[in-house]
């Protein structure tokens, strides 16, 4: 339990970059930061996958479909979601609704659960939830005014940003529960050969996203300069950093953490992500969190330590 903790917090950290990117390239369109991530993504796993021919090897073709399931809908529609929606309304809007995340996988993990050992008792598991859901609003309050003080605010672009991020939030509520569903039922399989199993995967389905883009742009007579945009320097280097740390690396860590944590508990332990990216986000402003924030970091970090220690138990017959 302690080490998936481990792992899963370290993730949340190099997940939380991925919050950063959209606002450091603000003038690049949402589905290139996507496919240009899962490009970068897909190329480090080509000498990881040499590394694990062996293993890769073992995975039928049902792994292979799984793993491109959750490449498509956990990587690429998930980040280019995520990425509109930064890009539409802000960093506080999409962090506060991808921020009940461990609500939303915590509930569904217990409504499909039907193994013995990951069904959580719903009496221990709401208080947990609640205070979560209770640190979320106080963490996203301050930031929600801002954002609806903000001149330069369109409320079609609210509209648009919202409805984005609740896309991410439903991509990003599934990934995790099958993907923890496969690790748990290949137990003997190493979480590193799964994670590059997911970049070889995702590799394609970049590719042709990535070309198509170009192509769309070509046919529309739009000026933006393909294929690396106004800054290739600045957004090759951000591109291989979330490729190789949010993508490869944290996807190892997740998968390490979910070998050892029920799907439940992983539910709220995505809440670390959350944490992270607000850190981010208030490192980039250089200043710190007010008293109405720091009271919800505190209910956030209460609520991941009460649930944590829940035991499950037997689901009734």
């Amino acid at each position: 339990m302690l080490a998936g903790i481990g792992f899963a917090w370290i993730t949340g950290m190099l997940w939380g970059l991925v919050f950063v990117v959209p606002l450091l390239l603000p003038d690049y369109p949402a589905a290139l930061l996507a496919f240009g991530r899962y490009l970068a993504f897909g190329l480090i796993a080509l000498p990881m996958g040499w590394i694990d021919r062996k293993a890769l090897r073992k995975l039928t073709r049902a792994d292979w479909i799984e793993a491109l399931k959750l490449a498509a809908v956990g990587n690429i529609f998930y980040y280019m979601f995520l990425a509109s929606a930064i890009q539409h309304a802000g960093g506080p809007l999409p962090t506060m609704i991808i921020g009940t995340l461990p609500v939303t996988i915590a509930l569904c993990a217990n409504l499909v659960n039907h193994t013995q050992d990951g069904h959580l008792p719903w009496k221990k598991l709401a208080p947990a939830l609640l205070i979560i859901l209770a640190g979320l609003v106080c963490v996203n309050q301050t930031e929600f005014q801002r954002f609806m003080h903000d001149p330069d605010t369109a409320p079609g672009d609210y509209l648009l940003g919202a409805a984005l991020a609740v896309g991410a939030l439903i991509c990003w509520t599934w990934y995790p529960l099958r993907n923890s569903l496969w690790l748990r039922a290949h137990a003997g399989r190493k979480p590193r050969v799964w994670a590059t199993a997911q970049g070889l995967a995702t590799l394609p389905l970049a590719m042709l996203g990535y070309a198509g883009f170009g192509l769309w742009l070509a046919f529309t007579e739009d000026t933006f300069p393909m294929p690396l945009g106004p800054r290739p320097e600045v957004f090759v280097g951000l591109m291989l950093m979330a490729g190789l740390l949010a993508s490869w690396v944290g996807t190892l860590c997740w998968n390490e953490a979910s070998r050892r944590v029920t799907a439940a508990v992983m539910g709220q332990l995505i809440v670390f992500e959350t944490l992270a990216a607000l850190l981010y986000a208030f490192l980039l402003r250089g200043e710190g969190p007010g008293w109405l924030s720091a009271t919800g970091i505190a209910l956030l970090l209460a609520g991941v330590m009460i649930a944590v220690r829940i035991r499950p138990g037997n689901r009734p017959a």
